[in-house]
């Protein structure tokens, strides 16, 4: 009897450490999992509410430089926009008339984001290019109301996602591209020298149906890619 309780006593210390490695094993798994999501997380949010970027490949095939500062021409691959902590809805007619003529670089005003940029062509040949605004990340549906107001060398467009109850472009603006991408434009004809002037104004337009208290405490992330081509295009044209 006495050997018969100590069989069963080893086979249960057995079970005991397989169920104990199995158990360390989950944690282990859980863990990696996690610090692998944190990191992921906060690659996509480095950098704030807007970031710029130019294809590498494409600035050294074609010559194509950023830079936000006229008087220091000094190229880079990424631009970061200076972020808001907080962003209250406001109406475009109270915006500054002279945004796109401020200053270069970060000026963000009261409820709004502005950033000024250049590209320039450095090369030797004339080029097209494509910008994309992307929407990388949205909480609370905060895009249904957002307004990306792009000057092109002086010209103002203002994108918004259509009226969620009519389906319909809102009011003085142009609808964002789809889902995912807010705008999407070709530049033709870009010549050896020629230098693209770019201020992007992101807020909350107040006057628009769907800027509810809903959307209080929401987010949105965005990125300008400046690219040689739009690939979903390329493919649709074929």
């Amino acid at each position: 009897m006495a050997i018969s309780t100590v069989k069963v006593t080893a086979k249960n210390l057995e079970h005991k450490k397989k169920r104990w490695k199995y158990m360390k094993r989950i944690v282990i798994f859980l863990f990696l999992f996690l610090l692998s999501l944190f990191f992921v997380l906060m690659v996509i949010y480095k950098g704030g509410n807007f970031t710029v970027t130019l294809d590498p490949n494409f600035s050294l095939k074609s010559g194509i430089v950023l830079y936000d500062n006229l008087e220091n021409k000094t190229p880079r691959n990424k631009l970061y926009a200076k972020e808001l902590e907080f962003m209250d809805n406001i109406s475009v007619s109270w915006l500054p008339q002279n945004l796109d003529e401020e200053k270069d670089g970060a000026h963000n005003g009261d409820n709004y984001i502005a950033y000024t940029f250049y590209v320039g062509n450095e090369g030797e040949r004339t080029i097209h290019y494509w910008y994309q605004i992307n929407i990388l990340d949205v909480i609370k549906n905060v895009d249904e109301a957002i307004r990306i107001m792009v000057y092109e060398n002086g010209k103002q467009t203002i994108y918004a996602k259509k009226n969620s109850m009519t389906n319909q472009n809102e009011k003085g603006t142009t609808a964002f591209y789809s889902e995912d991408i807010a705008v999407l434009k070709e530049r033709k004809n870009f010549r050896p020298n020629d230098i693209d002037k770019y201020t992007i104004v992101i807020y909350l337009e107040g006057d628009d149906p769907d800027c509810v208290d809903a959307i209080i405490g929401g987010e949105i992330k965005l990125n300008m890619k400046v690219m040689e081509e739009h690939i979903e295009n390329e493919k649709e044209g074929k």
